[in-house]
């Protein structure tokens, strides 16, 4: 494997007039619980294009750099790791910086690339199939046989959050902005796609006996949902919201 260069290529934003361009910096090394990854694809998010713009200022902990999920191979490996090793292919939840030849991440936010799967396929996946794990199964406590409403189902939340559901034994729920995309969405696993732009979700949701049952409900909108989740959610029911689309 080759040796990290000290110095690395990446993705920088004009301050002026927002354009980007390709600048040079040094090598990260990686802290201990951390891995330095040789990049060869980088996902994009909603956050990137609003960073990109001057709309979303990153924590002051993150890199400045853009880029938040990547896929490569480890190239070096901090103190304390033992779980992932120099060769490895691995795609993770960056702290900012994926966009870059080389970056760093946390342990506890890579992952082993399934199977079948390229690199530009892979760096796609952690932003969505993180944010899912942890919001319903770590913060929500989704549990097998319960039913849960994943708001925005066409979105890559609602596609992982939908298959996951599925394959963890839960009955599904989900809205979608078009007939063609809710037929697929329950061709994806989902019991019932909501057309919200022709159908009243908390409507259908009562006609199918589903009121005060909904036990999970995860939503990226807000606003005039907000009601409508409280109104179909079970008692002891739990909601999460992960944006706020719609409004506060």
């Amino acid at each position: 494997m080759d040796t990290p260069p000290a110095q690395r290529r990446y993705v920088a934003v004009d301050p002026e007039d927002r354009s980007i361009r390709i600048e040079h910096g040094p090598t990260p090394s990686p802290r201990p619980g951390e891995v330095l990854i040789k990049v060869s694809a980088a996902g994009l998010n909603r956050a990137d294009l609003l960073q990109r713009k001057g709309l979303y200022p990153p924590p002051e902990d993150a890199s400045p750099i853009m880029g938040l999920e990547v896929a490569g191979v480890v190239i070096a490996t901090g103190a304390g790791v033992d779980n992932w090793h120099v060769g490895d292919k691995v795609c993770a939840l960056t702290h900012g910086g994926g966009y870059a030849d080389y970056t760093v991440a946390p342990v506890s936010q890579c992952l082993p690339i399934p199977a079948g799967l390229g690199m530009a396929e892979a760096a796609a996946l952690p932003e969505a199939l993180l944010t899912v794990w942890h919001n319903l199964f770590q913060r929500c406590q989704l549990r097998t046989g319960e039913r849960v409403l994943i708001h925005g189902g066409a979105s890559g939340i609602g596609t992982l959050g939908i298959a996951i559901c599925k394959a963890m034994g839960a009955e599904v729920y989900t809205t979608a902005g078009s007939e063609e995309k809710c037929r697929a969405l329950e061709a994806l696993g989902a019991t019932r796609a909501i057309n919200y732009q022709a159908e009243d979700f908390e409507q259908v949701l009562g006609d199918l006996g589903m009121k005060d049952r909904i036990n999970v409900i995860l939503d990226i909108a807000g606003g005039d949902l907000i009601q409508k989740n409280i109104n179909i959610a079970a008692p002891e029911g739990r909601i999460v919201y992960i944006a706020f689309i719609r409004g506060a």
